[in-house]
C-alpha cells in the first residue's frame, strides 16, 4: 500500500487549518476528517473538468487534476 500526504498549497492555507483548532473546533473536526477520507481514497469528491480548471490553478500550481471536496454544512 502507497503512503499519502495531504499535503498544503501554501503557508497562508497551512496557518488557516491550524488556527482552526482553536478559532472553529466544529470546522476543524470536519477538515480532519476530510483529510482522513482523502488519506484513505484520494479521489474522495467530485472531479473538476479540465475546461473549469482556473487557469492560474494550472500555471501557478501545475495541477494536472481537481477534485472538490464538500465540507458539511458547507
Amino acid at each position: 500500500m502507497t503512503d499519502i500526504f495531504v499535503g498544503f498549497i501554501d503557508e497562508k492555507t497551512k496557518k488557516e487549518y491550524e488556527s482552526a483548532k482553536k478559532e472553529s473546533p466544529n470546522l476543524f473536526k470536519f477538515l480532519e476528517r476530510a483529510t482522513d477520507d482523502l488519506k484513505k481514497n484520494p479521489e474522495s469528491g467530485i472531479k473538476i473538468p479540465k475546461k473549469f480548471w482556473p487557469k492560474e490553478y494550472v500555471t501557478k500550481y501545475k495541477i494536472d487534476n481537481l477534485w472538490k471536496y464538500d465540507l458539511p454544512n458547507a
